[in-house]
């Protein structure tokens, strides 16, 4: 009985579409009230969670050392080395790196078997387990307590980072696919900015308010416990569950009209090619999978081993061990900020005309430049006022051509290069590299900045290059192509993987 109205329902939707078709020709691929609903409360309660926790730890990093230092004694009955308040403060900064690969690196399943929209609500507990860390370390004066609260942050935006460029890329129409993954990257950015003007020491980051700073992500989860509910399943993940009705419904929903046969008829062939989900080790053991997934490693690779995680955890300290002083520091790195979001801004049309490809050498080679300018200033920066000022410039010209392409691109790139089947597994292991890439810069940079200074950022260029080379060689362009098209250029003569 089920069966049958579904079925009727099915014939009722198609014959409504078909008179529309008939009348318009075309489905609505156009931006929709529903569908910049649904975009926005993903933004806000998944991309902003990232972002924000990456970015309030840069302002807040000298309340914070002060906080360890009076807990250090508080427990100990010492007070700690200037070495020892580096070493927890690097554990606080890169144990949400660790949370981050378990998060992003389960996201896939997850979103797989409970759905996009159910997964990312779901995930706003592990804020609620986080913010109670921070306030339990407040109030009791136990610094570790708050390298707990990092790790369940980390868990958070670790799924986050899997789940929303997957939730937007899913909900998007094929030529806005690429724009709504550098929105992802927006939310991103502007949480960063937001973070660092609500660290500043006449706001949130100082010994007062320090609290209040570090529980600002429970706003952004309320926001979209409460929002999204309204907003329905993506209609790929509903066809893979032989939900069909309610895939209509949705995709009704997010074009705002009857008509979407055309949407419907290209999620359910591409569903009917790929109905065998694809396991993390079919991605190794096939060789056209292994090849796009190579892909999707090294793209996000080139994201975090840039050396950007080392501007946005560290460059109030870069800026200050370049003879800034700590009050100016704070407002230049506020700067790098609103840099970042203008840029993201700037790349969001920029995308769709003239491609992933071609910005993520643009970006890649602007930041190599950068990297090499940095890597001769910071070890004159103490001694000469001019390599100091020129410091400062190349740490903004740094993240503006980050933000030209390699800051958004490695992300939304995976969700195109694989057809839905793949794209779970995918996310899911892209986005483990990904966060194991934070985790090293996270927990490394100040150790080898101790050790050889500011050529650190030869490091940076030496692998930028290599990055560089590699996009130039091996990454195919997906603007503007169906996702199937993308991922049958992996295939070789003898191949019939995907």
């Amino acid at each position: 009985m089920g069966d049958r109205d579904s079925k009727e329902k099915i014939d009722l939707l198609l014959t409504s579409s078909s008179k529309i078709s008939s009348e318009n020709g075309h489905s609505n691929n156009k931006l929709t009230p529903q569908l910049i609903f649904a975009t926005v409360v993903t933004v806000l309660g998944s991309s902003f969670q990232f972002g924000y926790n990456t970015g309030v730890i840069n302002n807040a990093q000298f309340v914070l050392k002060a906080f360890i230092n009076e807990s250090y004694h508080s427990i100990h009955e010492s007070y700690p080395t200037p070495a020892q308040i580096n070493v927890n403060y690097s554990i606080m900064v890169s144990i949400f790196a660790i949370g981050g690969m378990i998060g992003s690196f389960t996201a896939g399943y997850f979103a797989d078997r409970y759905g996009r929209k159910r997964t990312m609500l779901a995930n706003n507990i592990l804020v609620v387990v986080a913010v109670g860390f921070v306030v339990m370390a407040h109030f009791l004066e136990v610094y570790y307590l708050l390298t707990v609260a990092r790790l369940f942050f980390g868990f958070n935006c670790g799924f986050n980072t899997g789940l929303a460029p997957m939730y937007l890329t899913e909900i998007a129409p094929i030529h806005l696919r690429g724009a709504f993954g550098t929105l992802n990257q927006m939310g991103i950015v502007s949480a960063i900015l937001i973070s660092q003007i609500l660290g500043l020491q006449q706001v949130f980051g100082n010994e007062k308010y320090w609290i209040l700073l570090l529980c600002a992500p429970l706003a952004f989860a309320a926001i979209q416990t409460l929002c999204l509910p309204l907003c329905p399943e993506t209609p790929a993940y509903l066809v893979s569950k032989r939900e069909t009705v309610e895939a209509y419904v949705a995709l009704r929903w997010l074009r705002g009209c009857d008509n979407v046969e055309g949407d419907m008829a290209d999620i359910q062939a591409q569903n009917e090619r790929h109905q065998d989900l694809v396991t993390i080790k079919h991605l190794f053991v096939r060789p056209a999978l292994r090849r796009a997934l190579v892909v999707a490693i090294v793209m996000q690779l080139s994201q975090q081993l840039s050396g950007i995680n080392a501007v946005f955890y560290y460059s109030a300290d870069m800026f200050y061990a370049a003879g800034v002083s700590e009050a100016q520091s704070n407002l230049v790195t506020m700067g790098v900020g609103l840099v970042n979001v203008v840029m993201c801004a700037i790349s969001v049309p920029l995308m769709e005309k003239v491609g992933r490809r071609s910005l993520h050498l643009i970006g890649l080679g602007g930041m190599t430049v950068c990297a090499v300018i940095l890597t001769i200033t910071l070890e004159l920066s103490t001694r000469y006022m001019w390599a100091a000022h020129v410091t400062v410039l190349a740490v903004m010209l740094f993240v503006v051509f980050f933000q030209s392409g390699p800051g958004s691109i490695p992300w939304f790139i995976t969700a195109e290069i694989f057809n839905q089947a793949a794209r779970p597994a995918a996310v899911s292991v892209a986005g483990l590299v990904n966060w194991t890439g934070n985790f090293i810069v996270g927990i490394g940079y100040l150790p080898l900045k101790d050790l050889i200074g500011g050529y650190t950022f030869a490091v940076f260029s030496v692998l930028l290059v290599f990055f560089w080379l590699f996009t130039y060689f091996r990454v195919p362009e997906t603007k503007g192509r169906a996702i199937d098209e993308i991922a049958a250029s992996f295939q070789s003569s003898d191949s019939t993987d995907l």
